[in-house]
């Protein structure tokens, strides 16, 4: 008998962590339904981008599947930003993140909850603009391995973005106060996967793509693994 509690407790217990983890992720979802800001505003910021790069660059043809993956990582991260300093600053300003805090489930499923709803606003961004991006540079973007790479980069963007941006939104600089974080901090995300995009693009052979492919998951994993230890610690601060 005293084998079987600790089992039916643990039993019990996981249902109601995913259960919290998908109540903030449909919180987040059905809150962006009724207002649609933050998706509406990081697609104009990426459109912006696009629309600049393609004007300001003014590449020939050849030239511009070589840079196509370093402007599309510049598009996905600056509208990212847009899209995690709104997303905890509404949270912030409304009280729902005293919420979150106040409620009897674990932190850990606070975090995940805010990433996973976070990575659906951008990977819908990301999916939205290939086709425009393709039609201002005559490029076919629907790679399936460069869509692997960006579900990739996305996972590893998020996870550390969420939590930064936990900690930014705390202060009152937190516009500024977050790039100047996070960017640094996502630089070998950054390059592991503009090196393997443009690497899918140009048709190079799975032996030259597979160490940055193999260098993103594991970033992924570390630093998804370091915000879930710190993020408890993160917030109560």
């Amino acid at each position: 008998m005293t084998t079987s509690a600790p089992a039916t407790k643990l039993q019990t217990a996981k249902p109601s962590f995913l259960r919290a983890i998908f109540a903030v992720v449909q919180k987040d979802l059905m809150a962006e339904y009724r207002s649609r800001e933050l998706v509406s505003s990081m697609m104009v910021f990426a459109v912006l981008v696009i629309f600049i790069f393609n004007y300001a660059l003014n590449l020939e043809p050849a030239l511009r599947t070589k840079v196509t993956s370093g402007v599309l990582w510049v598009t996905f991260i600056f509208a990212g930003n847009i899209g995690l300093n709104r997303a905890m600053a509404v949270e912030k300003d409304r009280g729902c993140l005293d919420g979150l805090l106040l409620a009897p489930v674990d932190r850990a499923a606070i975090y995940f909850g805010k990433v996973i709803s976070t990575l659906i606003f951008m990977l819908l961004v990301e999916i939205i603009m290939l086709p425009i991006y393709g039609l201002f540079y005559n490029i076919n973007l629907f790679n399936p391995g460069l869509l692997l790479v960006i579900l990739l980069g996305s996972i590893g963007y998020t996870a550390v973005g969420t939590l930064l941006s936990s900690m930014a939104v705390q202060t009152r600089t937190r516009d500024i106060l977050l790039p100047i974080i996070l960017f640094p901090v996502i630089i070998p995300i950054v390059l592991a996967a503009v090196d393997a995009s443009g690497k899918f693009l140009t048709g190079a052979k799975m032996s030259e793509i597979q160490p940055s492919l193999t260098l993103l998951i594991a970033l992924d994993v570390i630093f998804t693994s370091i915000a879930f230890m710190v993020f408890d610690y993160v917030v109560e601060e």
